[in-house]
């Protein structure tokens, strides 16, 4: 089984190492892979470079060893659509083994305006994650895909989807970026040995 998080991270934080890491305990999922995308299709383009954002990625995950980092997105050109992610991985792994595809609320509530959205469902099952007392509308056209047994994920390869609450960590990449060019201090909100990174390379600073 292999689990799936995208994100520009820009930078990381702990609102995203948090979330993946609940996400592999509870699916029991032993390779969860970090994607950071290089040219996102719904969000203003990154300020670090991919490089940046890349090597902040290994800095914040290398002592877990259920995380890593995955780059197919950032040596791909063009827009970093979730569906040729997903198709890439499972040409890599075949079609019996099961993966998870990881997003927030929000992103879910428009999920349907992704890129060939019904095809992902067809290539992974969804896990989107919430605030704990949250939950997903009973109603809707993902209830027909709603899975309510996690036990399932490991026979079936693909086609679910799964809700799970999350710790909440009110942390943002944007707000990290405000305080770094405000010239506040962010530690506690993201790993040390990312904040010395965009210490030394002098990131989101004023200029």
């Amino acid at each position: 089984m292999i689990g799936i998080l995208g994100g520009t991270f820009d930078p990381i934080h702990f609102g995203h190492l948090r979330t993946a890491l609940e996400v592999a305990e509870h699916f029991g999922i032993p390779d969860m892979r970090l994607i950071p995308g290089k040219v996102p299709p719904h969000r203003p383009q990154p300020v670090a470079t991919p490089e940046q954002r890349l090597t902040m990625l290994q800095a914040a995950i290398a002592s877990e060893p259920c995380l890593q980092a995955d780059d197919r997105e950032l040596r791909r050109d063009g827009y970093s659509y979730s569906f040729d992610t997903l198709t890439s991985i499972r040409a890599e792994v075949g079609g019996k083994r099961p993966l998870l595809f990881t997003l927030g609320f929000d992103a879910f509530q428009h999920f349907q305006s992704w890129h060939r959205w019904q095809e992902i469902l067809q290539l992974a099952h969804l896990v989107v994650v919430h605030r704990p007392g949250y939950s997903l509308p009973p109603e809707g056209w993902h209830t027909p895909f709603l899975g309510t047994n996690p036990d399932d994920l490991h026979t079936t390869p693909a086609g679910n989807i799964y809700s799970l609450a999350v710790t909440a960590l009110d942390i943002s990449a944007t707000d990290l970026r405000t305080r770094l060019k405000a010239g506040k201090n962010p530690r506690y909100l993201l790993p040390d040995t990312v904040l010395g990174y965009i210490q030394t390379h002098q990131l989101y600073c004023e200029t």
